[in-house]
């Protein structure tokens, strides 16, 4: 940052007639870079958000993310919101180098300002206020820097025109009056009580409330006599407001654009997820909803069977294999190019001017947070993917073994059931006929035994003409066998009797 040359003041820029137009300060978004944009489009003066002069005082991080600034940033005012006069000009002493004034929130109606004693609060304390001008103006070296003051009006505007009047004695360089009590937000202006306290001051006065477009300048101008107004939503909603744009031009938009690369600067870097994130996370909070379903105590993997059988999933099961290996595609892809984001933004090393951009390591950071955040939603999906379809393979699994066992264990149950009958049936024919007593037990022993005789019997009959026909037969085939040795030796007597024939014949021809 460099140092103002000190040669002018603020205050010479007021001129009858002229209408100084002002940059509001506002939390987030007056800074550096919405600063330098809002300058191009014919803004006279640029207030930084506002800074609590003791977090500001107390750490270098509060001055260095609080306050940044460059050669090209003037005119600027720094407001602070402090409730004690020392401490308010310690931190005008340190932003002096550097800006070309300084201004106290009296005006901030919220209710941690409030009740921190910052703010609309010191509407109501004239005397610290007066205190607190005093300060700034005998303290900070610089004889043309500024101090004024942003107000709210009272009720009862005797005592902001008395507020005011203090504050003018002290050595207030200006007062800016929003035209409205600490109470209302979105209620009319009262221009006529901005211009009584116009009228009862001879140091400047801004006007600051509802100023959206260039035509409300001269508008208050008239209606007032103010020396300037201030904007803040009118500028956030058209920052070429002041250029006599109705709508934001499209070269605005790109000064804008040119101004955050060049500065490496973002007024709030967003949390927001695209769209594509946002279809992962959704992605990976369904997969964990069906891993629960699925793993519900009370839903047995043959239920899951049945269901996994419908109609429907007969349907889906044609597809399955293509969706699962397109999607495991899909997120492992998506898990690369967080893992490349993660180490683009973990290598990232700020420069020597760090400290005059700190919104830039802020930034940097929120990119990091925002690659690590896609890291473990891609990561988890693809992991939860390959879960699930495991989980749905071992549940199918588990029904076709569980029905199978039930099968097993129902042939067991019969065998067990079968061999029990027996061994009863078997148990009770001992005790009929070795321990039973009476007519009834020697009566069902007798037709117990009746009925393994009549089964012997049955057996013996049976085996009788199987005997006797074998009998028969192993007698036909005995007459057969004496008879075929009757043949033969009737064969072998006419062989012996025709051998002789001829050994005779032999020797009657010798």
């Amino acid at each position: 940052m460099k140092t103002c040359n000190g040669n002018s003041s603020i205050v010479d820029m007021f001129e009858k007639g002229k209408v100084l137009k002002i940059c509001a300060p506002m939390v987030r978004y007056s800074k550096l870079a919405f600063r330098s944009l809002v300058r191009k489009y014919n803004c006279d003066i640029c207030f930084t958000p506002m800074i609590v002069a003791a977090d500001f005082m107390r750490s270098v991080k509060a001055r260095d993310s609080e306050f940044t600034t460059n050669e090209r940033d003037r005119p600027l005012i720094v407001q602070f919101a402090a409730h004690d006069a020392q401490t308010l000009a310690d931190a005008a002493c340190v932003v002096a180098p550097f800006s070309d004034g300084v201004d106290l929130n009296c005006g901030c109606p919220q209710r941690w300002a409030m009740s921190a004693g910052y703010g609309a609060c010191l509407i109501n304390k004239p005397e610290l206020v007066k205190d607190m001008v005093r300060h700034v103006r005998n303290q900070v070296d610089n004889p043309n820097y500024t101090a004024s003051i942003k107000i709210r009006i009272h009720k009862d505007l005797r005592r902001t025109v008395d507020l005011c009047q203090k504050a003018e004695s002290a050595g207030v360089s200006w007062i800016t009056v929003h035209g409205r009590t600490a109470e209302e937000r979105h209620q009319p202006v009262h221009y006529d009580a901005i211009k009584t306290i116009k009228d009862s001051l001879s140091v400047p006065v801004i006007a600051n409330g509802d100023i959206k477009y260039l035509r409300d300048v001269e508008s208050t101008h008239q209606l007032t006599g103010i020396d300037g107004v201030m904007a803040a939503r009118g500028l956030l909603a058209n920052p070429a407001m002041f250029a006599g744009y109705e709508d934001t031009p499209l070269e605005c938009i790109w000064d804008w654009v040119d101004i955050s690369i060049e500065q490496g600067y973002l007024l709030k870097p967003s949390t927001k997820m695209t769209l594509q994130w946002t279809a992962v996370a959704l992605f990976l909070y369904v997969e964990i909803g069906i891993l629960v379903i699925l793993c519900l105590p009370f839903i047995s993997a043959r239920r899951w069977q049945s269901i996994f059988q419908l109609r429907i999933w007969s349907f889906v099961a044609r597809f399955w294999n293509k969706v699962f290996l397109t999607m495991i595609i899909v997120l492992i892809v998506l898990f690369l190019d967080a893992v490349r984001e993660v180490r683009k933004y973990s290598q990232k090393e700020l420069g020597t001017d760090s400290k005059l951009q700190p919104n830039m390591f802020d930034h940097l950071h929120m990119k990091l947070f925002r690659a690590q955040r896609n890291l473990y939603i891609s990561g988890f999906a693809v992991f939860l993917w390959l879960v699930m379809r495991r989980v749905i393979t071992l549940i199918n699994q588990l029904a076709a073994m569980s029905g199978t066992t039930a099968a097993l264990q129902a042939q067991a149950d019969n065998a067990n059931q079968t061999a029990k009958k027996y061994m009863e049936d078997n148990e009770l024919l001992k005790q009929t006929l070795m321990e039973g007593k009476g007519d009834k037990a020697t009566s069902e022993g007798m037709e117990l035994l009746r009925k393994e005789v009549e089964a012997l019997r049955e057996e013996l009959k049976t085996a009788g003409d199987a005997l006797k026909k074998s009998e028969s037969e192993a007698e036909g085939m005995k007459k057969q066998t004496e008879g075929l040795a009757r043949e033969y030796d009737r064969l072998l007597k006419e062989h012996q009797e025709l051998q002789n024939l001829q050994d005779s014949g032999s020797k009657k021809d010798d």
